[in-house]
């Protein structure tokens, strides 16, 4: 959520940074409400000034029998006391449009983000490993043989409807093995904190982190209010909701593997073959919560997190950073990783990082307390994929498919499976 001072203060700039996401003219509307809202404040402040005045003469009046001043006073005082809690409430209106306006507004993106109306528009920062070169024609995942087995649309269709799988055997394992090893190479080798938390969770924490109120149809609400995460970035930010934190414990480093939900509303028609887009998937999720100051080195670290775990499995990658037509609604700036699919031939996203300033923080009311005793700040958010678990299991498997129709398993994945190295053409680990 945007800083109505900062809007006051300066609306040319407030203007022209939401320009590059090609909205304009928006702080005459934002001003304009609160303008209204703030006369009415003032106004009801004046009639309650008045009323008290009314009211101490009213007692005066009557102690010198003063009857027909009396009887003024006293209808003034009602007429005021009228007056006074009908510009509350119109000024209660004004403030609930305002917060719905600032809430529906995205985050202004930094200077350097590139600016672009879309995709096209994002700009690649390096490239890790090179793309293999088959001497034969490469499958998606779903073709493989060694898979066959152990990916099962039809059945998951017959529980649950479309864009869901089911997994089995070594391929099952394979997926275990991928969120295994991402947990553990973020606690031990990156610092970060394992959490595990809820999968459901209040209207306000989705609130929070910015998919309420204007995206509640890419998610899934229970009937009792509950909403189901479309990303664990919901739970770990909202750690420190309505909470003033020491500066002293900062920064903060979570990662948690867990289920996620989205409804691909939106998306009918797109990437509906295997396992690239489903309404029920794996990730593991990295949250930082930082200074202010520290946020944009903070975001290095948590790509160079994510990018270390494509070099690990040895899958070639490409970092790009999105342009401002492609950023996410709460980002001030994101870096996109996208590994390379054989099987599509072509780069496909597999996190993304985003920084998002005290955007989400403002939302959720989270502040540091400065260790110098000063004026509490709003702290900086932070989350990042590392990595989406389904989208590197497709990697994986597309990457090390073999001619004869096994796959062979990265190295580093080894000992999280027994120590077997290849998924067998007929769906076994060996």
């Amino acid at each position: 959520m945007h800083d109505i001072r900062a809007i006051r203060e300066n609306p040319a700039a407030f203007d022209a940074a939401l320009s590059r996401r090609g909205l304009s003219g928006l702080s005459s509307q934002v001003l304009a409400l609160d303008e209204a809202r703030r006369a009415k404040i003032l106004a009801a402040e004046t009639a309650q000034a008045a009323q008290n005045a009314a009211s101490r003469d009213v007692g005066a009046a009557k102690a010198r029998g003063d009857d027909a001043e009396f009887e003024r006073l006293r209808a003034l005082v009602a007429e005021t006391k009228a007056e006074m809690a009908q510009l509350n409430e119109a000024a209660k209106a004004d403030d609930a449009a305002l917060r719905d306006l600032l809430m529906s507004l995205p985050n202004l993106p930094a200077a350097d983000v590139p600016d672009g109306e879309d995709e096209a528009g994002n700009v690649e920062i390096r490239r890790g490993g090179t793309p293999r070169a088959f001497d034969f024609t490469p499958l998606e995942h779903y073709q493989l043989p060694a898979v066959q087995s152990g990916m099962d649309f039809e059945t998951a269709a017959k529980l649950s409807g479309s864009r869901f799988v089911v997994l089995s055997g070594a391929v099952a394992r394979l997926q275990r093995a991928l969120a295994q090893f991402m947990l553990d190479t973020h606690i031990t080798d990156h610092g970060l904190t394992e959490t595990w938390t809820p999968v459901l969770v209040k209207p306000e924490m989705m609130l929070g982190t910015g998919q309420l109120p204007k995206f509640g149809e890419d998610s899934y609400e229970t009937t009792n209010g509950w909403w189901l995460v479309p990303t664990a970035e919901v739970t770990l930010t909202n750690i420190v909701h309505g909470e003033t934190v020491a500066e002293a414990s900062l920064p903060r480093r979570y990662v948690a593997h867990t289920q996620c939900f989205r409804s691909e509303a939106g998306s009918a028609g797109r990437d509906t073959a295997g396992m690239l887009r489903q309404h029920q998937f794996e990730k593991v999720e990295m949250v930082s919560i930082t200074k202010p100051e520290e946020s944009a080195a903070e975001h290095d670290r948590m790509t160079r997190c994510a990018e270390a775990i494509l070099e690990k499995l040895g899958l070639p990658y490409r970092t790009v950073v999105l342009c401002t037509g492609d950023i996410g609604f709460g980002a001030i700036k994101t870096h996109d990783l996208e590994v390379w699919l054989p099987g599509q031939a072509t780069y496909r996203e597999i996190s993304s990082v985003s920084n998002c300033g005290a955007f989400q923080a403002r939302r959720m009311n989270a502040r540091l307390k400065p260790a110098d005793g000063g004026k509490p700040d709003f702290v900086h958010t932070l989350n990042g994929s590392g990595l989406a678990v389904g989208r590197c299991l497709i990697a994986v498997l597309e990457n090390g498919q073999q001619a004869d129709g096994s796959v062979d398993l990265p190295e580093a994945l080894h000992p999280w499976l027994g120590g077997k190295t290849r998924i067998t053409a007929e769906g076994g680990l060996a």
